[in-house]
């Protein structure tokens, strides 16, 4: 049972940077594909970036695409989001999530099985 704690969530202000951190424990997710959703006030969860089992294939939403970056580190057992050029409508609580069945695309949060507790981030304008 993969267990996964992110961290690195705060408040910035607009145009400024963060990078969360999700670290898995309980057994290895680095072959797994995974991803970041994100879940603002009064909003449905949705897909942020995900990254393919290999790692060679990352994916991202259009909202972020060029702003976000995702990457794991196999030898830590960990994956990050890199988040530049924050806005205001980035605000959200952030979830890491790790799918160890198959998944029809990276981006539907149903085919994940593991998720995180969610770290807030919040952009002030």
């Amino acid at each position: 049972q993969v267990q996964l704690v992110e961290s690195g969530g705060g408040l910035v202000q607009a145009g400024g940077s963060l990078r969360l951190s999700c670290a898995a424990s309980g057994g290895s997710f680095n072959w797994l594909v995974k991803g970041w959703f994100r879940q603002a006030p009064g909003k449905t969860r949705e897909f942020v970036a995900g990254i393919s089992r290999s790692g060679g294939s990352t994916y991202y939403s259009d909202s972020v695409k060029g702003r976000f970056a995702i990457s794991r580190d196999t030898a830590k057992n960990t994956m990050s989001l890199q988040m530049n050029s924050l806005k205001p409508e980035d605000t959200a609580v952030y979830y890491c999530a790790c799918a160890a069945g198959p998944v029809g695309s990276p981006t539907n949060q149903h085919d994940y099985n593991y998720w995180g507790q969610g770290t807030q981030v919040t952009v002030s304008s």
